[in-house]
């Protein structure tokens, strides 16, 4: 593991090996929108652009690869970081997808809002603005119509907000900080919390808090939506708790920067997180993490690469592969039918195409430059 200094030094290093590292896929390529075209589905993606938010729309061909279809304003402003390159945000989830709702939710980081849209195919509608509850929203997690917006700044903060009539009315008695302190001894992208997410049953809410305080906070959720007084604290020291990603009732995987890892636990009824078993990906700013069945994708900053890891039912995880991505490789988004992978690569603003192969090895088909999008995140398909 590495202890908060080392991280430090890496964090300050993987700026620098992003910035060389040469791209692994086709070189980017954009093709004109053919309103004719079947779509297969649509993927969304958020530019984060400091002068503007915007979501560039896409849909998604038979053959897995995307057509552009549109982009919307947020109607707010991208935020960075400091001290982040390819990842302004430095979380995972700023940009989520409702199906039942056919609600996009978009964080404004700079602005303190977040942005309810409605999809309709591969068209949106700016529904709503509104305020975040907090400063510098980062990510999003929504469970049925609880809607909760995490909050990166000020010591990091959650803010509840319950989805009526396509909108969001902010949920009285929900909001609760975090208390986190940012030592000036690292850069704040490294310190803020990285995601938010509900467990697949709705009653807890997990946050992940980065090199702050090693840790993964998680909060009861009462019958009413509201959160405990105070969460659950499971301490992992040297972790760097990045990402969150679910399978099955009560297992949970974690993408860990601090050790470059993908981790799995088992999350009890009481808040706490059983350790099942850590890999190394033998890579570097192991970070985002994505679930497709059985498989987790990890995206790995530092060394632009894609890890293809198996987990098993028991908890169990395997290394499958490992695929070369464009520079500054961050946030990744699954098909709803399993059969493609989508990866934001920071460095340059490219999306890249993968079809996932039966073994979750993945194979590229292809990418796209998003419109102002170096250093954007957030991804979703439908």
């Amino acid at each position: 593991m590495l202890s908060h200094a080392k991280f430090g030094a890496a964090a300050a290093t993987a700026a620098a090996v992003v910035m060389t590292a040469a791209a692994g896929t086709a070189a980017a390529h954009e093709r004109p929108h053919d309103a004719g075209a079947r779509s297969q589905g649509v993927v969304f993606v958020q530019n984060d652009a400091l002068t503007g938010n915007a979501i560039s729309v896409y849909d998604r061909n038979a053959n897995g690869t995307l057509t552009a279809a549109g982009s919307y304003a947020t109607g707010g402003l991208g935020g960075q970081l400091a001290g982040s390159v390819v990842d302004h945000l430095a979380s995972q989830d700023s940009l989520v997808y409702d199906r039942s709702a056919n609600s996009l939710f978009a964080v404004n980081a700079g602005s303190n809002t977040v942005s309810v849209f409605g999809v309709e195919g591969d068209h949106l509608h700016l529904r709503q603005v509104v305020d975040s509850g907090g400063s510098f929203p980062s990510a999003i997690a929504v469970h049925g119509q609880l809607v909760y917006v995490l909050n990166s700044n000020g010591g990091g903060s959650i803010q509840g907000f319950r989805l009526e009539d396509g909108v969001l009315r902010p949920l009285p008695n929900s909001d609760r900080s975090l208390g986190l302190s940012l030592s000036t001894a690292l850069p704040a992208f490294v310190q803020t919390p990285g995601d938010i997410a509900f467990s697949p049953n709705g009653r807890q809410l997990l946050i992940t808090t980065k090199a702050s305080t090693n840790a993964v906070d998680v909060f009861s959720i009462n019958e009413d939506g509201q959160p405990a007084a105070q969460p659950v604290v499971n301490s992992e020291p040297g972790t760097v708790p990045f990402a969150l990603a679910f399978q099955g009732s009560n297992q949970v995987d974690i993408g860990q920067a601090g050790n470059n890892s993908v981790a799995s636990y088992r999350l009890q009824g009481n808040g706490t997180l059983t350790p099942i078993v850590t890999l190394a990906t033998g890579q570097k700013a192991t970070c985002w993490l994505v679930a497709d069945g059985s498989v987790l994708f990890a995206g790995n900053a530092a060394t632009a690469t894609e890890s293809s890891v198996i987990a098993s039912p028991s908890g169990a995880l395997s290394l499958a592969a490992t695929t070369p991505t464009d520079p500054g490789t961050v946030d990744a988004a699954v098909s709803p039918d399993g059969q493609y992978l989508y990866v934001q690569t920071g460095l340059n603003g490219i999306v890249d195409e993968f079809a996932v192969n039966p073994n979750g090895s993945l194979t590229a088909i292809g990418s796209v430059t998003v419109p102002n999008a170096a250093g954007g995140e957030g991804i979703a398909t439908a």
